[in-house]
Parts: C-alpha cells; structure tokens; sequence
C-alpha cells in the first residue's frame, strides 16, 4: 500500500495528476478542489499528496488528496453505502473538505447535492451514516469548526465580498442563537439562504428555514 507520494508535479489532467518520483510516472486520481490548488502551484514544483490504494481485479488506482485530514474524511464516505471512490472524490470536487464536513455536521443537504452525480437521497444518506461518526473522529475540532461556519466563503459570499457583508450574515446567526435556536441550526439556515447583506433579510429568509 502506497501511503504517500512526494516528487515533482509532472502533469496536470482533467481529473488526474502525474506525480514524477524518482524517474516513475505515478497517476493519481484527484478532486477539482485539489486539481485547482496544485495548478495554482504550476507543473515543476515538489508536491506530497497522502494517498489511498484502490484495488481490484481488473483495475489498481489511487486517490490522492493533499492532506492527511482530507484522506481520512475520504476514507470515511466511502464507507456510506452506494459511494465508492468515484462519489467519494466527487463530493469531495462540490466543495472544499471543511465545507463538506460543515455540511455533513449541519445537515445541510444542498451543499452536499453540489457535488457530480450527487442527488438528494444520497446526500441526505451521506449526512444519516455520517453525522455522528465526523462528529467524534472531529473530537474538540467541531466546535472550532462550527464556530467559525459564518464567514463569507461558508455563506456565499464572492472574493470581491466586503466585511460588512460577513458581519451581516454573523449578526444574524447571532440573532437566532439569541431567540433560542443552535449554534448548529442558526449557522445552517443563514447559509441556505444564500444571502451575505442586510442582516434583518438574512434573518427574516433563515426562519422560513427553522
């Protein structure tokens, strides 16, 4: 089993990278996540990418993903039923690693429908077998992970987005953890609403939510 891959970034595919070791061509399977990161890096530059082994009898392939943590969250949807390693690298290419496990933490199935091939009965399978299973492999961590939900990449909000349209969307979390709601559901409804101005519309859309 190959643990991990550390050489120069030979080639960048669709859907695939070839990591150069030593002379040997290795090609690994890859989110659109992880293929937008290393193109940002450019063919030529060393990279390390944590991968998983799949084998089969008519096929040996493997995944890779730059950090450890994202393997192990890998590691783990592919163990709900219906997703191998094609869905897990597909939820995986819908949003970034912490986006996805706020999703599963937060039962938020529309954010995990995102993801290629990826329908509503599957999310909500993904977020049924997994919610609690993330929950104690994340430990300490999901607390540090659900308080920081609210920011403008969580809810929406474009690189142009200013700090005022961040502070709107927090001020109405804010408000419905203060009428009673979770940290957990507060953070949830603001993001399906889609909205990052105007804190009184944030909130007014996030009831219709809860």
């Amino acid at each position: 089993m190959i643990a991990f891959l550390h050489g120069e970034l030979a080639r960048i595919g669709d859907d695939s990278v070839i990591i150069d070791v030593n002379g040997v061509g290795y090609e690994v399977k890859v989110s659109l996540e992880t293929i937008s990161e290393l193109a940002s890096e450019g063919t030529g530059n060393e990279v390390t990418v944590h991968t998983y082994t799949y084998l089969r009898e008519d096929q040996i392939a493997l995944y890779g993903f730059l950090t450890a943590d994202d393997l192990a969250l890998f590691k783990m949807l592919i163990t709900v039923s219906g997703i191998g390693p094609k869905g897990g690298l597909a939820l995986l290419s819908g949003c970034n690693a912490d986006e996805l496990r706020f999703a599963i933490l937060t039962g938020d199935v529309k954010t995990i429908q995102k993801a290629p091939g990826i329908g509503k009965r599957t999310a909500e399978r993904v977020i049924l077998e997994l919610r609690d299973k993330l929950s104690r492999a994340m430990g300490a961590r999901v607390d540090e992970l659900l308080s920081h939900g609210v920011s403008g990449d969580d809810l929406g909000a474009g690189a142009g987005a200013g700090a005022q349209q961040e502070s709107d969307a927090a001020d109405a979390a804010d408000a419905l953890v203060a009428l009673g709601y979770s940290r957990q559901e507060a953070l949830q409804a603001v993001r399906q609403t889609g909205l990052t101005e105007d804190t009184e519309k944030i909130l007014r859309e996030a009831l219709r939510y809860l």
